[in-house]
């Protein structure tokens, strides 16, 4: 009998992440364990469509497009913990801060994709859909790395993932998020407009970097709290570029706590010691106006455990700079 199972139809809006990404690459990240031969064989045979169109491998995809993946057969994923999300002992109904009948705002631990892929069988989003089977519609609004804890929005209708798009990219919502970086920071405000360039390493692994022909980038830092070694930041997007909070402050020589890919990885190795096991980086706070009720929403997640007892380890100052 054979061990391979049949995958459903499946279709995705394109955001920022995959915007130009060629389209091949992109199912070959969404398709793991699909042979590459039979991702060019179903985008030659029109199985693969974006905006209800044929296309072929070159194509690139832009922020919007539609794309419909057919069903296609995979081995099944091996059982263990690499490939499940972690949420701890508490159900994914205890990470709930907000819901309507359009909206619905998660807690995201670290360590938790937000979707399949890399080696991750199930994200949130998988094993949301796995646990409300009945949902008709279920979509990321946005994304948070897995690494970065707190707000996460999912739109359980069209409209309202349509309508948030729109306050994303309008700059309509307040998004707000604590770090820890590196040494002392100095202003108790910065603004940093560095643009952002995306690339893919050898090892195709996407990084981003400061660069002046990049995707323009804004960022607003508050201090909060200073210590021997690091600042508490409050980092508040204008824009919504990948990693932008993470390049932004490795560029101005103060990476975040913990940070693998942009960080000072001799510091990282001391902080693992003084007990701090993933980057310090939360999605604390989100604002805007409810696209169907018209009133504000404030929604909050408090700096999870681990970050707020590391904090208190640190040895604060207490003079003025």
């Amino acid at each position: 009998m054979s061990s391979l199972r049949k995958t459903s139809v499946l279709w995705e809006e394109i955001d920022e992440d995959a915007d130009h990404q060629r389209i091949d690459n992109f199912l070959l990240t969404r398709l793991k364990g699909v042979p590459k031969s039979h991702i060019y064989r179903i985008l030659r045979s029109g199985e693969v469509r974006v905006n209800s169109g044929r296309v072929d491998a070159t194509y690139r995809l832009k922020i919007g497009d539609r794309v419909r993946i057919p069903p296609v057969e995979v081995a099944p994923a091996k059982a263990g913990p690499l490939h499940a999300p972690k949420w701890g002992a508490a159900p994914l109904s205890q990470a709930i801060l907000y819901e309507d009948e359009g909206l619905l705002a998660l807690n995201k631990p670290a360590g938790v994709a937000v979707h399949g892929g890399s080696g991750i069988s199930l994200g949130v989003i998988e094993q949301l859909r796995t646990e409300r089977s009945k949902a008709r519609f279920l979509e990321l609004a946005h994304r948070l790395d897995r690494d970065t804890s707190g707000i996460l929005l999912i739109a359980k209708k069209r409209s309202m993932l349509v309508a948030l798009h729109d306050m994303m990219r309008t700059g309509a919502m307040d998004k707000r998020y604590y770090a820890l970086a590196r040494g002392q920071f100095k202003e108790e405000k910065k603004v940093v407009k560095e643009s952002l360039h995306k690339f893919l390493t050898e090892s195709g692994e996407r990084r981003v970097m400061v660069r002046d022909d990049g995707k323009a980038s804004q960022t607003v830092f508050r201090r909060k709290q200073r210590f021997e070694e690091a600042t508490l930041l409050e980092a508040q997007l204008m824009t919504g570029r990948t990693h932008q909070i993470r390049v932004h402050l490795a560029h101005l020589g103060c990476p975040i706590a913990g940070d693998d890919k942009y960080g000072d990885f001799a510091w990282n190795k001391a902080l693992a010691r003084q007990g701090l096991k993933r980057m310090f980086l939360h999605a604390a706070s989100l604002r805007f106006i409810h696209p169907v009720q018209e009133l504000p929403l404030k929604l909050e997640a408090a700096l999870p455990q681990e970050l707020s007892q590391f904090l208190e380890r640190l040895t604060p100052l207490t003079h003025a700079l």
